[in-house]
């Protein structure tokens, strides 16, 4: 197993990782829309979303993976009503990859940091 860290995704703020290389599989910890140079929650549902795929994108590339070698994607929303918006970043952010990641989206009753949205994955390298 090999940590991944990397300064393009928040700073972990627990006894967690930001995602584990087992092999050519890539867990990532789930990414909130923390700007990692600020270190704040940024500001709305949808600059949330980007900055949620941002920061999974950042820890993809520094484990050697990217967002076309995701196989599933988790998702947590406070609120299922955002799901269509949810869906259409999400969709954007996937354009040109030629197979979309198997994907689960559950509403949750809140986030870390009062959040609105969190994102996980599972990607293989290679």
């Amino acid at each position: 197993m090999k940590k991944i860290l990397t300064d393009k995704a928040p700073t972990p703020v627990g006894p967690y990782s930001q995602g584990i290389l087992y092999g050519n599989f890539l867990f990532t910890a789930g990414q909130i829309g923390i700007n990692p140079e600020t270190g704040k929650l940024v500001e709305g549902f949808e600059n949330q979303v980007k900055q949620c795929l941002k920061n999974l994108e950042a820890v993809l590339n520094a484990a050697g993976a990217s967002k076309c070698s995701i196989v599933k994607v988790t998702v947590f929303l406070t609120d299922i009503s955002k799901f269509s918006k949810f869906n259409d970043i999400y969709k954007k952010f996937l354009d040109g990859c030629p197979v979309k990641p198997a994907r689960s989206v559950v509403e949750v009753s809140a986030l870390p940091l009062g959040a609105e949205v969190e994102v996980e994955c599972i990607a293989v390298r290679g």
